[in-house]
């Protein structure tokens, strides 16, 4: 992977965690809870959603390990008193952070074939990049480097949304799953919590990053080299 690939992507991911947070925050503002909104959390501002090992080093140690930068921020405090129904409005605040991460994603890829259509060469132009090392050609090409950025974009968002969608404590599916379980079920559920991260760990480890990183590489570039 090349020091210009890693550059994007490492601000891609910082963008699309962003949104994320800030998303969950403004979902539960929305519902009746204003603990994040209060915080400062609903914002895009990345310094705010900053977490030391999700944001910083998880994603350096990726890198290094030549895999792509992945990570997470601090949590957004949801105060579940505040909210008329918990688990119904639960599950909207998890969900929110997914869609948002896909509703950025499907923007910046129309953008990417907008700019197809205003210029051929965006097409050229990403495909040498993705497949030649990530070498960049000499000269000056504003609307082929917004493409490449925004590919990026796309990607990251994406692969932050489906992995959050993993019905694994405390990942966003966790709490779009309880809002379906009865009470019952939930503290059921709820005993899978404290070994979560280890599970999420073990995924990675096993490579199931890359399980989800392929389907998401051929969907965005069979629309894009169409």
């Amino acid at each position: 992977m090349s020091a210009i690939a890693i550059i994007i992507m490492v601000f891609a991911l910082f963008f699309a965690i962003t949104v994320h947070e800030a998303a969950h925050g403004w979902a539960a503002n929305k519902l009746g809870d204003p603990t994040a909104y209060s915080l400062g959390r609903v914002t895009l501002n990345p310094i705010a959603h900053i977490d030391p090992l999700g944001t910083i080093i998880f994603p350096l140690i990726l890198i290094i390990m030549g895999a792509p930068p992945f990570g997470w921020a601090k949590p957004v405090p949801v105060n579940p008193l505040n909210l008329k129904n918990p688990r119904r409005d639960n599950l909207w605040i998890s969900a929110a952070g997914p869609a948002s991460n896909l509703s950025v994603a499907t923007t910046s890829l129309i953008v990417i074939i907008l700019l197809k259509l205003i210029n051929p060469n965006v097409r050229d132009f990403l495909w040498s990049f993705l497949y030649s090392g990530g070498r960049l050609p000499r000269g000056f090409y504003p609307l082929e480097g917004l493409a490449l950025i925004l590919y990026f974009v796309v990607y990251i968002n994406c692969l932050l949304a489906i992995f959050n969608l993993i019905p694994i404590p405390p990942l966003d599916g966790s709490g779009i799953i309880m809002g379906f379980l009865s009470e019952k079920n939930i503290q059921k559920y709820e005993r899978i919590r404290p070994f979560g991260f280890i599970i999420i760990l073990a995924l990675i480890y096993l490579g199931f990053l890359r399980i989800i990183i392929w389907p998401i590489q051929i969907f965005i570039n069979t629309i894009i080299f169409i």
